[in-house]
């Protein structure tokens, strides 16, 4: 006779969760009992009115508390309605169903049952290095995971009984090695159990629900477009989610401090339940979580913005990561050992295919932290691809030719208008420069007899700053939501530190200079795991460009520059191809 498999509907929290829990549904039902208590005392001075005679006092007052009711009751139902309806935000990932990683599901059902808590209900991979659950069960969102049985703001049956959605870190997957996943999952797997309790999971409901609102009545306030107008809510409705929005964000700032320590309370009590798993591994685990983030935020910013700002993407940044952290356990001491594990089975074997989803990974990080590219001037545009041994032609090479070009064009821009030749190839910003000017002598002259350095670095940070601006302020893309129903958009977050007008003139300098190299010497691009885009001269890798562009930038002296270039053999009087 089989033995029932054991279903789990409840988990136990620790009593400090669950009391904040309680006092976020104490919230809500103060907030309800409030919104109904002028309809209760209207009813009591009707039912009071058709007993005894109160006298004409009495019926003004009676009519007045009515009238008050009517209003509450509209503004309680309207805020409801705003709040059962609205979507909660949902974290972009690339989902992984069950067919594409059986292993991986089959790891997180063995640790679920190992820890005695319910399995996730799906795995999603994020360009992230973190791992958590999400609740992806809101009423708003019930159309898109399979449950369409009437008005999709209408409650249905079993909701709180659907566990979340595991999400992992998709650079985990590739730096890590199985046992290592396992021990790191450990603990977000037993999130589960404390999901299921019935006042958790009401208490984040309400919570998520009023967090949506409020952001609903923030676009309205701000006019988004793309969340109002292209939903068909009309001037009215953008008004009535405005007013709704205020008792929803006081509502929200009332739970905040409790919808908090629920959440420390319910890490607590998984972190708990996952102690007895892999314990050896947990120290081991972490280490590589706190490499994996610093190879991951290098890689994104030293060689993924390079391409993106030109509108590849690098097609496996995953494998990156793994190439960048190797190549530093080589160069770094203190990450010696960590290259030995490699020998190990990556946890990235768990996928049926690696390649598919590293890729998908990469374009959604490529749309997640940088947005669309630029249309092209033919009226082109959109992402193109680039795998890692075509990075030094295709994006090297031509980060370098952008930037010379756009330092020739601000060189330019001191002259008159016809002085200037207009035969060369485009530069940025739909101007030209004459193949003639387009020498690396011609900076060093310009910069060496007295120009005004700063005034040419001004001019350079407003040429990026414009081109940056142009790009932001480009209407988002139109394709289709993804699978998550996430509709692609910049975060704008800040991969690299802000540069001053000296740094970006050394940098369009180095620039220039290295595309000199690669047209009049034996010099070639290259990529470097951890420092981005490089210049090799006779194979060898470039390391003192910078100290002479430096003497030439803060104090105007060519010389060491000059000495560089007839050491290395570049002929600074030849024009340099721009395009």
């Amino acid at each position: 006779m089989p033995v029932p498999r054991t279903v789990h509907t409840t988990q136990t929290p620790t009593p400090s969760a669950r009391a904040h829990a309680l006092a976020v549904l104490r919230i809500r039902g103060t907030a309800l009992a409030l919104a109904l208590l002028p309809a209760a005392v209207a009813v009591v001075l009707h039912t009071a009115a058709g007993t005894w005679s109160l006298g004409p006092g009495w019926d003004a007052l009676r009519w007045a508390v009515t009238a008050l009711a009517v209003v509450t009751l509209c503004v309680t139902a309207g805020t409801a309605a705003v709040i059962a309806r609205a979507r909660p935000a949902v974290s972009p990932t690339v989902p992984v169903e069950r067919s594409q990683a059986p292993d991986l599901y089959t790891l997180v059902r063995h640790l679920a049952e190992r820890l005695d808590v319910p399995v996730p209900s799906a795995i999603a991979l994020t360009p992230d290095c973190d791992s958590w659950l999400e609740d992806r069960t809101h009423p708003a969102q019930e159309d898109r995971i399979g449950d369409r049985g009437g008005p999709r703001w209408w409650p249905k049956r079993g909701r709180s009984r659907t566990a979340p959605v595991l999400v992992i870190g998709s650079p985990f997957l590739w730096w890590m090695r199985v046992a290592e996943l396992r021990a790191l999952l450990a603990p977000v797997v037993a999130g589960t159990g404390p999901s299921a309790h019935p006042d958790i999971s009401a208490a984040r409901r309400c919570v998520r629900g009023l967090d949506a609102a409020v952001a609903l009545a923030d676009r309205a306030r701000a006019g988004d477009a793309s969340a109002v107008a292209g939903s068909g809510i009309g001037i009215l409705r953008r008004a009535v989610l405005r007013f709704t929005g205020v008792p929803a964000r006081v509502l929200l700032r009332a739970c905040g401090p409790h919808a908090a320590e629920m959440e420390r309370g319910v890490a607590a009590a998984a972190a708990d339940r996952a102690q007895h798993v892999d314990r050896a591994l947990r120290t081991t685990a972490q280490e590589q979580v706190g490499l994996a983030y610093a190879g991951w935020d290098r890689l994104l910013t030293r060689v993924a913005l390079p391409a993106w700002q030109v509108g590849r993407w690098p097609s496996r940044l995953d494998a990156g990561v793994v190439a960048a952290l190797t190549d530093l356990s080589r160069r770094d001491r203190l990450a010696d050992g960590f290259a030995s594990r490699l020998e190990e089975r990556p946890a990235c074997d768990l996928l049926e295919e690696p390649g598919a989803a590293d890729a998908a990974i990469s374009l959604l990080a490529a749309r997640l932290f940088h947005g669309e590219p630029r249309p092209a001037s033919d009226g082109s545009g959109g992402w193109s691809p680039v795998d890692w041994p075509e990075y030094p032609e295709e994006v090297v090479d031509r980060t370098w030719r952008i930037g010379a070009a756009r330092l020739f064009t601000a060189l330019d821009a001191d002259r008159p208008p016809t002085a200037v030749e207009h035969g060369g190839a485009p530069a940025v910003g739909g101007e030209r420069v004459s193949p003639s000017e387009s020498a690396v002598t011609r900076i060093i002259d310009r910069l060496s007899a007295g120009a005004h350095r700063d005034a040419l670095a001004a001019r350079l940070v407003a040429d990026v700053a414009r081109e940056e601006a142009a790009r932001d302020a480009r209407p988002a893309a139109a394709g289709p939501e993804s699978a998550d129903g996430w509709q692609p958009s910049p975060m704008g977050l800040p991969l690299r530190p802000p540069r001053t007008g000296r740094e970006l003139l050394a940098e369009h300098i180095t620039a220039a200079v290295c595309c000199a190299a690669l047209d009049t010497a034996d010099a070639a691009a290259g990529l470097d795991w951890l420092d981005g885009p490089v210049l090799l001269v006779r194979g060898e890798r470039v390391t003192d460009l910078a100290a002479p562009v430096r003497e030439l930038v803060e104090d105007g002296d060519p010389e060491s520059l000059r000495l560089w270039l007839s050491t290395h053999g570049i002929r600074a009087d030849k024009p340099v191809r721009l395009v």
